[in-house]
């Protein structure tokens, strides 16, 4: 998307009355809030869980399109690791990444990652140009020594993507598909991570960073809230009978990630400038694609019920996609333009 790399007047004009908006397009947290999960208890849960076609489906949904553009050329993931990442961690995100568009064409068992991002491709913008189908895993960048330092507000997260796009030695590429892709290790606080959020997105101002990019963060729960960010891997303390489920990769922290990962590449490719794809009236505070269906991984999902989810015979795992070289990967579903409702390639009624 060229446009987005060279601003014009109007986009400038754009990015500049969002100065004094909060830095976060979309925020999420994928357990509901304590009252929803009261309301559940109380038997609310039975009846939603109950109806096959629930899955966030309600005719007061009104996800609207507001003429801005999609993420419709090939797009180029870079991932930024700042903080110290073990490689085995980094090989389960990269494969994820690799498994949204696999070339060559993966042999994977269906469902796969790429049959979820089919969804995410069905939104287009007013020339009618489709999310891409093609997203490959880009040049990256470490900042293992947390230049920026151990507590980061969210703008000092556009800063370590200046940091990384600006380098001295090997900087990453500002292409015209590029988004880049914070992930922050378990050592590293981030405004409102846990509190309120899990992962934003947004795009940077020229002003911080010198160009109009769309970029992500994510954080690594594992140590600080994986009862929030890493639901359904862990469990919150207030939610009685409830046993966690096994990570595919065996990695809480990471696999919680890659679903928080997945929500937030969705809604960049649906709504990258806060402009195009999103429920409500305030772009800054938009409900997008992947926040109509929080929680939802499998059929029959609503409330504090995850869905029906798919289980490794070996390792007792649960999962709903593959991906390339035999990982599994739980994420959530998405909100489809066509059928309006949540859905994923793991449902049981396709």
């Amino acid at each position: 998307m060229p446009p987005m790399r060279h601003p014009g007047l109007l986009l400038l004009l754009f990015a500049a009355a969002l100065l004094a908006a909060p830095l976060s397009v979309a925020a999420w947290r994928p357990w509901p809030p304590r009252n929803e999960t009261s309301a559940a208890a109380a038997g609310g849960l039975a009846g939603l869980a109950a109806s096959k076609k629930f899955e966030g489906s309600s005719e007061f949904v009104k996800l609207q399109y507001h003429m801005g553009p999609v993420l419709a050329t090939a797009i180029t993931v870079h991932p930024i690791w700042y903080g110290p990442w073990p490689a085995s961690q980094k090989r389960t995100i990269r494969a994820f990444l690799r498994s949204l568009s696999p070339s060559p064409p993966s042999n994977s068992s269906s469902p796969t990652v790429a049959s979820w991002w089919r969804t995410v491709r069905l939104y287009t913008d007013q020339t009618t140009a489709n999310v891409s189908a093609t997203v490959t895993l880009g040049a990256e960048k470490s900042d293992a020594r947390m230049s920026r330092g151990a507590r980061l507000s969210r703008l000092d997260i556009q800063a370590v993507v200046r940091d990384a796009v600006s380098a001295r030695t090997r900087p990453l590429p500002a292409d015209s598909g590029g988004v880049y892709l914070v992930l922050t290790s378990p050592e590293v606080a981030v405004e409102n991570f846990c509190g309120q959020v899990c992962g934003f997105h947004y795009f940077t101002f020229p002003s911080v960073v010198g160009y109009t990019l769309p970029y992500a963060w994510v954080g690594n729960s594992a140590t600080r809230c994986p009862e929030v960010c890493a639901y359904p891997f862990a469990i919150p303390a207030y939610v009685h009978e409830r046993k966690p489920e096994a990570p595919p990769n065996g990695d809480v922290g990471v696999d919680g990630m890659v679903s928080v990962i997945a929500h937030e590449l969705a809604e960049l490719a649906s709504n990258p400038l806060a402009n195009a794809w999103y429920a409500g009236t305030d772009p800054s505070f938009p409900t997008e694609i992947a926040d109509l269906c929080e929680g939802i991984y499998g059929t029959g999902g609503g409330g504090a019920y995850t869905g029906q989810l798919l289980t490794d015979e070996r390792s007792g795992a649960a999962y709903n996609v593959n991906g390339v070289g035999g990982r599994r990967f739980l994420v959530q579903w998405v909100w489809n333009p066509v059928l309006s409702y949540c859905s994923g390639p793991n449902a049981l009624d396709q």
